[in-house]
């Protein structure tokens, strides 16, 4: 499932987070993947290790706590801590699938069921740079307003196309999700967002009383915790 989540951050948290990476030193994104990831990535990073990317990070995680559409999507049981990258003069990122177990600091381990890429400077900023995700229907090209995110399936082939003026800045992380199947996080999703629309409709309280209890025994059938 793609969606995109408008407004995760607000205009001054983009401006503080991009006033704190343009004062920041980046380091070879290469640095952070493997070997095939190396062959098709070119950008820049902040190193895992800056205490500048953990500050900004929690900025980005708090909103994602306040943010009722984000977790309706993704159902989060953990998040990888948010990383930032830069790409500029013809960066990019190939086709690739994103890892599926990511090690955290504290020697853990996530699977990667859902990807999440939040834009931080707006389309005007920048030529090139769309995030292209391949599914079954076809290519998808996305580019968003600074502050919004998109999420979508870890599993997917994908890749950030060349920048070809000025310079794409985003965060991205992954989330390891209650619900590991996507099809199955896409039903539960599109039940919560009916259930809410009925509820503010007024529809009858005892049907939407009786969908709340599927949605409910669904996700406790589904979810791991």
């Amino acid at each position: 499932m793609l969606l995109h989540i408008p407004r995760i951050l607000d205009a001054d948290q983009v401006a503080e987070i991009r006033r704190r990476l343009e004062a920041s030193d980046w380091t070879d994104g290469r640095e952070t993947v493997g070997p095939q990831g190396a062959q098709v990535k070119r950008n820049h990073q902040l190193p895992d290790a800056s205490p500048v990317k953990a500050e900004l990070g929690q900025i980005i995680l708090g909103a994602l706590e306040r943010n009722p559409l984000f977790f309706a999507a993704a159902l989060p049981l953990r998040i990888l801590p948010p990383r930032f990258n830069r790409y500029t003069g013809g960066g990019q990122y190939g086709f690739h699938v994103d890892g599926s177990v990511m090690r955290l600091a504290d020697g853990s381990h996530l699977r990667s069921d859902v990807s999440c890429t939040v834009f931080l400077n707006d389309p005007d900023e920048y030529d090139g740079g769309e995030l292209i995700i391949a599914d079954t229907y076809g290519e998808h090209e996305v580019t968003l307003p600074a502050g919004d995110a998109l999420v979508y399936p870890s599993s997917s082939l994908h890749r950030v196309a060349p920048v070809t003026r000025g310079a794409r800045i985003a965060s991205f992380f992954w989330i390891q999700s209650m619900v590991r199947d996507d099809s199955q996080r896409r039903m539960l999703f599109e039940m919560d967002t009916s259930i809410q629309k009925l509820t503010a409709d007024g529809a009858d309280s005892q049907a939407t009383l009786q969908l709340t209890g599927v949605y409910h025994n669904l996700l406790r059938r589904w979810a791991e915790t």
